[in-house]
């Protein structure tokens, strides 16, 4: 059996990455694990810091339950280099390179508008954008 992963972000600001990667995903906040009611109250059963918050982190999720959860998590570090790994964004449907570019140009046009911004195009195949604290990622077309 093939273990799952989580992708876990460092962040500054927990928030405004969850909000820009739940539009860019399609991801919903994950429910806190039972007994729970609230993340606070799962924040609480741990011996962190008292300046901690739970807005600190943000636990987001495939609401159909086929990607991986997303953890963004505050860090007090900046980011200093190129992401070793990145998120890859596949746009779906099929068609002929023109229909396929044509969503892809649709959808970073729209992450752009929630923040993202361009870093490099490669026109007809892929382009290349970092969220809004810089943390790249591909927009592309779904594997034919």
């Amino acid at each position: 059996m093939a273990a799952g992963i989580d992708l876990t972000l460092d962040c500054t600001d927990a928030q405004l990455l969850a909000t820009f990667w739940k539009t860019a995903l399609g991801y919903v906040d994950e429910p806190p694990p039972a007994p729970f009611e609230t993340r606070a109250q799962w924040l609480a059963q741990f011996d962190v810091p008292e300046d901690d918050s739970v807005d600190d982190g943000a636990w987001l999720c495939d609401p159909e339950g086929l990607g991986p959860r997303l953890c963004i998590l505050r860090v007090p570090e900046p980011k200093t280099a190129k992401n070793r790994l990145h998120i890859d964004v596949r746009v779906p449907g099929y068609g002929n390179p023109g229909e396929r570019w044509a969503r892809i140009r649709a959808e970073y046009e729209r992450l752009v508008k929630a923040g993202g911004t361009v870093l490099a195009e490669f026109d007809g195949h892929h382009v290349v954008m970092a969220d809004p604290e810089g943390n790249e990622f591909c927009v592309a077309a779904a594997s034919a």
